[in-house]
């Protein structure tokens, strides 16, 4: 298959949950994430070309788990093959700097594995 993204995804090594930032709730797990976006498997559909603000946990280079706050723009879904759950393609629009250091650190950790 051709890959027809501007960064490569890369997958987590281990459950990474997703909590919406202004609800409190569970939103699912991510599927993978690049320096751009993330797929995220969803327990909820979302609406077409949405916005979102998440919350999830990645592992600094000193392995401590570091809360990112970030937020999304909805691109694409679809229904998953499991039951009630959806895959949503997101979008970066708007992560602060500190954040945006542990993403672009885990993603070159993740890619030199």
């Amino acid at each position: 298959m051709n890959e027809h993204r501007r960064a490569p995804r890369l997958q987590t090594d281990a459950i990474v949950q997703v909590t919406n930032s202004i609800t409190g709730e569970l939103a699912g797990r991510i599927g993978n994430v690049s320096i751009d976006g993330m797929l995220l498997l969803a327990n909820q559909p979302a609406r077409d070309d949405s916005l979102f603000q998440f919350t999830f946990s990645l592992s600094d280079q000193r392995g401590q788990s570091r809360e990112l706050e970030i937020g999304m723009h909805e691109q694409w879904s679809e229904p998953a093959s499991v039951p009630g759950k959806h895959w949503i393609g997101f979008r970066f629009i708007d992560i602060g700097d500190q954040d945006q250091a542990v993403l672009n650190d885990w993603l070159e950790r993740a890619g030199a594995e």
